[in-house]
């Protein structure tokens, strides 16, 4: 089975996301049947016992500017998953000024689905732009991925059973340790700049240095220990500040 597909549109997510939102507050979990045409929400409780039942119908074609999906076989192509809307709703509080959603289905622990969101530039610091992404993202989880590489790309990823976002910053620069340029050559050479180092770090810690600080600094500069630790460096002309944030295995 395979499923993926793009919101570009902003008026479509929004309305996607309107709809998700309603379905939540009508019930805590579902039945989610993709077609090659259709999307499915569906509750079926025995009525009997007082229970409901709840129907949505979306056209694929109206929300994605891109839909692809592979059932089981070419005779019952379609897929079905067990969800709770709420995890959805809550990875789509991230989606704010996305320039794209993708939607894909992975297998993990067990199937599920995964979201990526693509941000618009909104002109800001990276460290301020890094904050909001954050912020939107603490009811997700404790905890949250920072990974970084030698290309000026950082990635900030909550991945649990339920649910998995990211969201990626590019050409950030890399700048050069203050050793010699004879030893930063050397270890330039000897690393590939496509190798990610990650941490694995409380979110509540992260986002109480991204939210206190008030030093407006002329540059932010972040190293990571690959699984030890985070280390933030503001500079500012005349003050400094550094702040280490531990990994957690």
């Amino acid at each position: 089975m395979r499923f993926r597909s793009k919101i570009v549109d902003v008026s479509c997510l929004n309305h996607f996301t309107r709809v998700i939102n309603t379905i939540t507050k009508l019930t805590k979990s579902c039945t989610f049947r993709l077609t090659a045409d259709n999307l499915y929400f569906i509750l079926t409780d025995k009525v009997a016992n007082g229970g409901v039942s709840m129907w949505c119908e979306l056209s694929q074609a109206n929300f994605f500017d891109e839909y692809q999906m592979e059932g089981v076989s070419v005779d019952q192509n379609e897929i079905y998953l067990e969800l709770m809307p709420e995890n959805i709703s809550r990875a789509l509080k991230t989606a704010q000024n996305a320039r794209a959603v993708k939607i894909k289905l992975t297998n993990k622990h067990c199937p599920c689905l995964t979201l990526a969101v693509e941000l618009v530039s909104i002109y800001l610091p990276p460290i301020k732009t890094m904050k909001s992404v954050v912020e939107r993202m603490k009811n997700l989880s404790n905890f949250i991925v920072i990974e970084a590489n030698g290309n000026g790309e950082i990635n900030l990823k909550i991945e649990t059973d339920l649910v998995s976002v990211s969201t990626h910053f590019k050409d950030l620069g890399n700048p050069p340790w203050g050793v010699s340029a004879e030893t930063s050559q050397n270890s330039t050479q000897q690393r590939d700049p496509d190798i990610m180092s990650e941490a694995r770090v409380d979110i509540r810690k992260l986002l109480q240095f991204l939210a206190g600080q008030q030093v407006n600094p002329n540059k932010a500069i972040c190293n990571i220990v690959h699984k030890r630790m985070v280390h933030f460096i503001l500079l500012h002309e005349d003050a400094s500040l550094q702040y280490f944030i531990p990994a957690i295995s």
